[in-house]
């Protein structure tokens, strides 16, 4: 990648998702801890919502793939560059894994994926009460787990910004801010 900030699109589709990936993490939070009428709105958005997170996600990591990113800093301490690329990966896999397990509980439970009242999603995988249940928690726990590494990507971002004021934080934000590189 040429410059020392992420494509327009990159930067868009960055601060989209975090948006959107936010509102999801606090629905999903919502959708399990009542049992009033509100969790049926809830669920109506969860679901098309998430499919929505797993094709801007794709999209994302194809722009990555083909674009690059920046480079880190040169004096980055070797730890900080392997956290960074690890931590990558794994919110890369957390966009992609969270949908894909919530349509493939809903699959097993039997419950349809309506998208809008025209367009409904396949099942991925047949009806099966205990595998419901296996994949019930594991979206569960990986939601937690999703939340856990945003808060350390915010804290690394901020820790870059605000700290180290080395660009990591510029590449990625909105607009340009000199006072934030």
């Amino acid at each position: 990648m040429s410059g020392a900030r992420f494509s327009p699109l990159q930067r868009l589709l960055h601060w989209a998702m975090a948006v959107c990936i936010l509102a999801m993490l606090f629905i999903g939070v919502g959708m399990v801890s009542t049992i009033s009428a509100r969790t049926l709105p809830l669920v109506s958005i969860h679901k098309p919502l998430g499919i929505a997170i797993l094709v801007l996600a794709l999209l994302r990591l194809g722009l990555r793939l083909r674009r690059g990113a920046p480079p880190l800093p040169a004096d980055l301490p070797e730890p900080m560059r392997l956290a960074a690329h690890l931590s990558h990966i794994v919110l890369y896999a957390l966009m992609i894994a969270m949908p894909l397990l919530g349509w493939a509980m809903l699959s097993a439970e039997g419950y349809p994926i309506q998208l809008s009242p025209g367009l409904r999603l396949p099942p991925i995988l047949p009806q099966d009460t205990g595998l419901y249940a296996l994949l019930r928690q594991a979206h569960g726990l990986l939601g937690y787990a999703f939340f856990a590494v945003i808060l350390a990507h915010l804290g690394a971002a901020l820790f870059h910004g605000l700290v180290r004021r080395d660009g990591v934080f510029g590449a990625m934000a909105p607009v340009p801010d000199r006072a934030l590189n």
